[in-house]
């Protein structure tokens, strides 16, 4: 469980005065080392990166050779003062990041440690932009996308879980949250069957996927259209990326406010952990590295698509 995670986080973020400072207090007082801010400012505003590594048992901080993973919390800002007062929905993807983190960090107090590193990234935005999107509004960001991406990916990482508040669609039709086929150097793979099995252990229901199109792995700023953020860390890694959509069956706009499920970003807090633990331990594959091989011995490579293009 990681509601108690959830309520802390909550109340540091909540505030007109959320910053990376008092959130690396709250994880320096679950015992976290670790931990950078950096504020930037962009054209239209400021925003607080954070990141957090913490250290697994067997993992390369250590000298180990178990692999890391990284944890990002996607988000344009996780407040639009003085359009909107209090937490907008597109914090959701920030809250279950930094809950997953405390509760890493809880678990190594009472003796549990994973194996390999994890490193988890998000920013502090109280009063990001809003801007147009259909069918709803989406929350801007206060930064382009290229640093959002240079702040919070690490080569370090050899997958990355991208979690993000995905509720202002038609595509996606279900309350809860939902996983996207694996995404690696441009191409969309299949649906990691291992990721599913612990969706359906977490949840105890049928595993939702999300739809994605060549555009929604293309960089921001390409003049096409983007189901939102989720896959934009795949434009700048050659680790494979999975997005975790917190989701609705309704569109929901990412600047409403009251319109954050605790149930839900605390059933996507725990996949991400039970993920992480067996990534760990070399027991969970984002993709099948033989058959990607195989595609590109066939069809080439098709990193293009990870840049502007043409």
């Amino acid at each position: 469980m990681l509601l108690k995670q959830l309520m802390d986080v909550y109340e540091v973020i909540d505030r007109a005065d959320a910053s990376g400072s008092l959130v690396k207090e709250l994880l320096e007082s679950y015992g976290g080392k670790n931990i950078t801010v950096k504020k930037i400012t962009g054209e239209k505003g400021s925003t607080d990166f954070v990141k957090i590594k913490i250290e697994g048992k067997n993992g390369k901080s250590k000298g180990g050779d178990a692999p890391t993973i990284g944890i990002l919390g996607r988000l344009g800002g996780i407040g639009a003062r003085p359009v909107m007062t209090g937490m907008v929905s597109d914090a959701d993807g920030a809250m279950v990041a930094l809950s997953v983190a405390a509760k890493i960090l809880d678990m190594q107090n009472k003796g549990d440690y994973l194996e390999g590193d994890v490193i988890v990234g998000t920013h502090i935005c109280p009063d990001a932009p809003t801007q147009p999107h259909e069918p709803v509004p989406f929350m801007g960001s206060p930064v382009d996308m290229a640093t959002v991406n240079k702040e919070e990916i690490s080569d370090e990482m050899d997958a990355i879980l991208s979690i993000d508040t995905t509720k202002g669609n038609k595509v996606i039709n279900t309350r809860g949250f939902a996983i996207s086929p694996t995404v690696k150097e441009g191409y969309i793979l299949k649906v990691s069957s291992d990721l599913l099995t612990f969706m359906e252990i977490t949840t105890g229901k049928l595993p939702a996927v999300f739809p994605l199109s060549i555009q929604d792995i293309t960089p921001y700023g390409n003049d096409l259209y983007h189901l939102n953020s989720i896959l934009q860390p795949a434009t700048a890694t050659s680790a494979p990326v999975v997005g975790i959509a917190i989701t609705t069956e309704v569109p929901v706009p990412g600047c409403a406010t009251g319109a954050s499920h605790f149930i839900d970003m605390e059933a996507a807090g725990r996949f991400s952990l039970e993920v992480a633990k067996a990534f760990g331990k070399n027991q969970c594959d984002f993709y099948d590295k033989e058959e990607f091989g195989k595609i590109i011995s066939k069809y080439g490579e098709m990193k293009h698509f990870q840049t502007f293009g043409k």
